[in-house]
């Protein structure tokens, strides 16, 4: 089972093989450029569904999380959920940071970011958890001089495997270079269920792992219930967070390879027609 899902991720790398005209990919949107219809935000401290001063919004065709209405950040941690669960696929985000870190944001949220992978249920969440218990893709920026890498992965109440032993430190840095200041980056995590995720900063893959499991700590004030420590995550929901540093999202995309799962040659066939675009 591993080695043909090894061979598909392979397959991604001929891309530029493929010709044009059979490259078509399905992209779905996410989000529709307009509104946060089918998005769900859920901040600590607060039910789900309650969008704390404004924190998430949409403004010039643009997710964006402002703290405009915040006098202190106070731990409000939040996390915009997408209304439905996703095993196998391609997600894409293009993001940016602008403006200052709002007041009592701690120091390592300056410029930071995440989408979150396999997320338990936004309804399963505790009233002041902090942060899903999921995989998270950590979006970075840098500060204009030091180098800080993007599509680094956390793991707040998760480990995953990497290089056959099981990962259990909270964070680990991609291979990816620093983007200053407020320019667009486009990140995309290829996730293959409970088997391999891999994550890729403008068309170069900077980190990969597999195994995505319950388990470790890094997550506050959850239901007890949900930390089944050893639990594979086959599947789960996609989040965008609010860290404190205001951050914009321009595109979330994705495309949905459930119906390719258990046949390895259409898993191939849909692999080698992904185009990632910078």
């Amino acid at each position: 089972m591993m080695r043909w899902i090894v061979f598909s991720l392979m397959a991604v790398l001929f891309v530029a093989a493929v010709p044009e005209k059979d490259r078509h990919v399905k992209w779905i949107q996410l989000f529709n450029g307009k509104n946060l219809n089918d998005w769900k935000p859920k901040i600590a401290g607060y039910p789900l569904g309650e969008n704390f001063a404004g924190t998430f919004g949409v403004s010039d065709g643009k997710i964006k999380v402002s703290y405009k209405g915040y006098e202190n950040f106070d731990e409000r941690y939040g996390h915009l959920f997408y209304k439905k669960p996703f095993s196998y696929y391609l997600l894409a985000v293009e993001y940016r940071f602008t403006g200052e870190q709002v007041k009592g944001g701690p120091d390592w949220a300056f410029r930071n970011s995440g989408a979150m992978i396999h997320c338990q249920s936004p309804e399963s969440m505790g009233v002041k958890q902090d942060f899903p218990i999921s995989i998270e893709v950590q979006l970075l920026g840098g500060n204009g001089k030091d180098e800080r890498s993007t599509a680094n992965l956390c793991t707040p109440g998760t480990n995953v495997v990497m290089n056959g032993n099981l990962f259990t430190n909270h964070c680990i840095n991609s291979t990816s270079k620093t983007y200053h200041g407020d320019q667009w980056v486009r990140v995309e995590v290829l996730v293959l269920g409970d088997s391999l995720v891999k994550h890729i900063v403008e068309g170069d893959t900077v980190l990969n792992y597999e195994k995505p499991q319950i388990g470790g700590g890094n997550v506050s004030n959850y239901d007890p219930k949900e930390m089944v420590d050893g639990k594979a995550l086959t599947k789960g929901y996609i989040s965008l967070q609010s860290e404190s540093h205001p951050v914009e999202f321009r595109k979330v995309e994705i495309v949905d390879l459930e119906p390719y799962a258990h046949d390895r040659k259409k898993l191939n066939e849909a692999l080698a027609k992904l185009r990632h675009r910078k």
